[in-house]
């Protein structure tokens, strides 16, 4: 995993606007100041709230239409695990997936093989090494996808809804390895079980931060707050 000491993530003042095909412009992400550091965060809210879009500006796959984002003390080697493995599973066969990201690493092609069938080992998908990931479960593709996250030695973690299309077992299995990792973790998820289970909770509505607490505290919040929407509707 990463060699980072201790690593802190400041938004400071960041907006997120998109332009719509008229050429107007739609708030996603109101002002937000926030600073994450250790451990692991979850971020949670309704669909469109803006989970999603507060994992891609840290992982600077947006800019922020003002404001910055910065990380002390420095930029970290990330990780981006998506809802859907195959948006990240580049290659046709399981050990060449992960031999990719050792590539985009640096390690050198003759440790690359032994290093991916380790990392495969480890995740329980040593027997599939020379499978073809269109054979693999929705599991297994997402195994596959944290594995190749974990290739190149993250000091962040992103996940977004990263269990939403894995049955109760393999969800259970993910949320382990992501709720046990050492360097900071910042996961969007619906899954309040796993919610629970990190050291700090982040609600989302409409775009704006409204709760930032302990588990226990920010989900009932979150609770409240989703049964007063039903009720309005």
């Amino acid at each position: 995993m990463g060699n980072l000491d201790s690593l802190t993530t400041l938004l400071d003042s960041v907006c997120l606007d998109a332009v719509d095909p008229q050429g107007g412009a739609r708030r996603i992400l109101h002002p937000l100041t926030l600073e994450i550091t250790q451990g692991t965060v979850a971020v949670v809210g309704a669909n469109g709230s803006g989970k999603s879009s507060l994992l891609r500006l840290i992982a600077g796959l947006v800019e922020p239409s003002s404001g910055t984002v910065t990380f002390a003390p420095g930029p970290p080697r990330t990780g981006f695990v998506f809802a859907n493995p195959q948006a990240q599973i580049v290659m046709p066969v399981v050990a060449e997936d992960i031999e990719f990201s050792l590539k985009q690493a640096g390690l050198a092609r003759r440790q690359r093989r032994a290093a991916a069938l380790e990392i495969l080992e480890d995740m329980g998908l040593g027997e599939r090494a020379d499978s073809s990931v269109y054979e693999l479960s929705s599991g297994e593709r997402q195994k596959v996808a944290l594995a190749g996250v974990l290739a190149v030695r993250p000091e962040l973690v992103l996940a977004d809804e990263p269990t939403t299309l894995l049955d109760l077992a393999n969800a259970q299995e993910f949320q382990h390895r992501l709720l046990n990792m050492e360097v900071p973790v910042v996961v969007a998820t619906h899954d309040l079980e796993l919610a629970a289970q990190a050291e700090r909770v982040l609600v989302f509505e409409g775009g704006r931060l409204v709760a930032d607490d302990e588990p226990a505290p920010a989900l009932t919040f979150y609770r409240q707050l989703a049964l007063g929407q039903h009720h309005r509707r």
